[in-house]
């Protein structure tokens, strides 16, 4: 096993400069017991407490050293591709609900490092002791905020009692005030508070809709917002079913994502947003944070949120760190303003143009990372076999199991046609667009 040091870790990253937050919290985690890690949404929270954990690791033991818990099972799969993608030398593994047992099992037998899970499935695999925790030193709760919300409180009691050899907390969030339950056993927690570094590049405009039924008012804005990457945010599936039907029949791409969606819809959607196969992603509130989502021009409240939180983390999307970004407010003519939402200018959509088709379209393949397949050996399929362009080829997600190649739009039936059956590291692949 060969081990990356943290300057050869960045330089994999292409990354030349960590960012204030990311080097606070090295010199936490490095200096101190328990940590608490507050900042905003698409900070770059998730490699600042990775570096200094995987730095510390022992790389003569062979059991789990650090435990991840993580809210969602995206945001699970969103780390354990950062950890891979830093190429540090160390095993990291994911297991959350909706997997198969049987690959869990797989995955454990050789134990990973770092082992990445969702509260319900780790205390799952911890009964059946299918996880060794005798050698977990270090324990990190991501977004643990948002795990306490959804009700996972009892699992995350017999994780954290299971684990009685850590010797490093760290508890990260998006959220202010947050109070951290007393079976955590956190104490004198060395704090980085970078909350009060929000964007002061972020825009709130209010658009008055004439009709109860905002459907229209909706797709005028959208109209003039131009083509760029954008959510917009429902409180409900129901709206978000009847927006995607009204999108539909305007011609208007977009994704979806939502908490009742197939685990393998929600990741469809989220590569395709990724990699601009859809522009826009119509979601609840479970898009507003802890999701690898690219920089956003613009998210748009089509239902006003019901919380203050809510309000901040949706609008935590757009206008990060440096970027700007706008908050469009779709607002009824008879309805009033939550009282936390003030001083918005009102802005009136013209016109505007129709919105273009996608230049991209998503294949997906059949071979993964399992089939020692990388990014490498599939933009060379592409480019060679495929007779593709260098500037035909987008992103490129390899997952476990399957891999999704963006390419130009105009050109991916034929490449699906072209290259459906053909073998990648001796691996015969099924190629078809999504």
């Amino acid at each position: 096993m060969s081990i990356k040091n943290q300057q050869q870790i960045l330089k994999k990253l292409g990354i030349q400069q960590l960012n204030p937050m990311q080097e606070a919290t090295a010199v936490a985690i490095q200096s101190a017991r328990h940590v608490m890690l507050l900042s905003p949404t698409g900070t770059g929270k998730t490699l600042a407490f990775l570096l200094p954990i995987i730095a510390e690791l022992d790389p003569e033991e062979s059991k789990v050293q650090v435990l991840i818990i993580v809210p969602s099972r995206e945001l699970a799969l969103q780390i354990e591709q950062v950890v891979r993608e830093m190429g540090s030398g160390y095993k990291v593994n994911a297991i959350y609900g909706g997997r198969s047992g049987g690959k869990d099992k797989l995955d454990l037998k050789t134990p990973p490092a770092i082992l990445i899970g969702t509260p319900g499935r780790l205390a799952d695999r911890i009964r059946r002791r299918d996880i060794d925790t005798s050698q977990i030193n270090t324990l990190v709760l991501d977004e643990f905020d948002k795990s306490l919300e959804v009700g996972f409180d009892e699992e995350m009691i017999e994780i954290t009692q299971a684990v009685r050899r850590v010797r490093k907390i760290v508890l990260t969030s998006a959220t202010q005030g947050v109070e951290v339950p007393s079976f955590v056993n956190f104490k004198q927690p060395k704090i980085v508070d970078f909350l009060g570094q929000k964007s002061n590049n972020l825009t709130l405009k209010r658009v008055i809709s004439p009709e109860k039924d905002k459907a229209k008012t909706l797709i005028q804005l959208l109209r003039n917002v131009g083509d760029q990457p954008g959510i917009i945010f429902c409180n409900y599936k129901d709206t978000i079913s009847y927006l995607s039907e009204h999108l539909e029949a305007e011609g208007i791409g977009h994704a979806t994502f939502y908490g009742g969606m197939e685990q393998i819809d929600r990741e469809r959607s989220l590569v395709k947003f990724r990699n601009k196969s859809h522009q826009l992603l119509l979601a609840t509130d479970l898009a507003a944070r802890g999701l690898d989502i690219p920089e956003l021009g613009f998210i748009i409240h089509y239902q006003l949120p019901h919380r203050e939180e809510e309000f901040t983390h949706r609008n935590g999307r757009t206008a990060r760190m440096h970027s700007s970004g706008v908050a469009y407010l779709i607002q009824w003519e008879a309805e009033s303003l939550p009282e936390f939402i003030q001083k918005v200018d009102t802005y009136k959509p013209g016109a505007g143009q129709d919105i273009s088709a996608p230049v991209w379209k998503t294949l997906f393949v059949s071979g993964g990372r399992k089939d020692k397949i990388s990014k490498g050996d599939l933009a060379g399929t592409f480019i060679k076999q495929g007779k593709l362009d260098r500037d035909d080829v987008g992103v490129i997600e390899v997952k476990h199991d399957c891999a999704f190649v963006a390419v130009t739009a105009k050109k991916a039936a034929q490449i699906a046609k072209t290259l459906n059956n053909t073998r990648i590291k001796k691996k015969k692949v099924r190629v078809s667009v999504l």
